[in-house]
């Protein structure tokens, strides 16, 4: 997914003079499929997200967005233009809202590191420190002095990530190497997100948004991966225990990055949870099986694309294709962050 799943842990300078929705002039953003906006498209020639059904719900055409409609992303642009994807433009924009470098499938460590510790291919060559290079390229022409950088940064909020969940996917739904390697390279997967952020902090960013992992264990394309007979590796909503328990571990040592920063934590995986365990308040079916694509219990046999299935109104779904999730699970997240409970500070009055 791109690494994309559902918890997030959100990270929030405290010593920033700007809160959110509207107090920010850009918003700069960094990961994977999660929140790309466009990106990828523009780096291939076919895909199936450049066509219907994606995008159905909120453009009414495809963006280059993996979803019916908005990424959690466009959920936080509140006061401004949805936030455009930075490849199209990287070369000319003034980027006058801030840009996405955000690519689909990116990973958090460098395909290099897999290759050299594990010789383990990443079937994507887009990674974080590639999108830093980037975002890098584009500040020194948009803000070419030291000054200008740090103060159009200390207006800006960042977002980092998601990122890093890729990691975990490409090697654990390959299933031919051993369940329990992610764990021992998990830690240089969150020391490297937790080195970003240092990096954009020292440019002069003031305000930083650090999403974590969400819960993988109720994803479709796991759950379908890996069905089992023994009741025990299932919760009591579904979801299996111990890629759940995996997504947690990540979290815990994603929180712990970057100890001298004051953050505002938001528990994304508790606003996930809230349509796992209550799908009917929030006017979900069944939480667990994809909107678009397959036949099988999960819904998740093959792709989404323009002949697949559509199993009703993605609105009625959380799970937009068995990896990445509809308009509606992102918009319910989002609001668990932008009004409460799942924020320390709700971020509507973090301003």
């Amino acid at each position: 997914m791109g690494s994309a799943i559902l918890l997030v842990s959100v990270v929030l300078l405290l010593n920033s003079p700007v809160g959110f929705c509207g107090c920010f002039k850009r918003i700069f953003s960094f990961g994977d499929s999660i929140i790309d906006t466009g990106n990828f498209v523009r780096t291939v020639s076919t895909t199936p997200i450049k066509e219907l059904p994606y995008g159905i719900t909120y453009f009414n055409r495809p963006t280059g967005r993996v979803s019916d409609g908005r990424v959690i992303l466009d959920f936080y642009a509140l006061g401004l233009p949805l936030i455009p994807p930075s490849i199209p433009e990287e070369e000319t924009s003034p980027f006058p809202t801030g840009a996405n470098f955000a690519v689909l499938a990116a990973t958090g460590l460098s395909p290099d590191y897999y290759t050299t510790k594990y010789n383990f291919k990443m079937p994507s060559p887009s990674c974080l420190d590639l999108q830093l290079q980037s975002f890098r390229k584009v500040l020194a022409r948009i803000a070419p002095r030291d000054a200008a950088a740090r103060s159009l940064l200390g207006e800006s909020l960042v977002v980092m990530g998601e990122i890093g969940g890729n990691d975990y996917n490409f090697w654990l739904l390959d299933r031919s190497h051993p369940r329990d390697t992610p764990s021992q390279y998990m830690p240089d997967v969150v020391g490297h997100i937790g080195a970003a952020v240092q990096d954009v902090i020292d440019l002069g960013a003031r305000t930083v948004l650090v999403p974590g992992n969400f819960p993988i264990g109720c994803v479709p394309a796991y759950l379908n991966s890996f069905q089992s007979n023994d009741t025990s590796d299932y919760d009591q909503n579904g979801c299996l225990v111990w890629f759940n328990d995996f997504s947690q571990k990540h979290n815990q040592l994603l929180r712990q990055e970057n100890p001298g920063v004051k953050i505002i934590f938001a528990d994304y995986f508790g606003a996930a949870m809230q349509f796992f365990q209550n799908p009917k308040r929030y006017g979900i079916d069944d939480p667990l099986v994809a909107c678009c694509g397959g036949d099988s219990r999960y819904h998740t046999s093959k792709g989404c694309d323009k002949n697949t299935k559509l199993w009703g109104n993605p609105a009625k779904f959380a799970s937009w294709d068995g990896m990445h999730m509809t308009e509606k699970a992102y918009s319910i997240i989002a609001d668990g962050v932008l009004n409460g409970p799942f924020a320390d500070t709700p971020l509507l009055k973090a301003c």
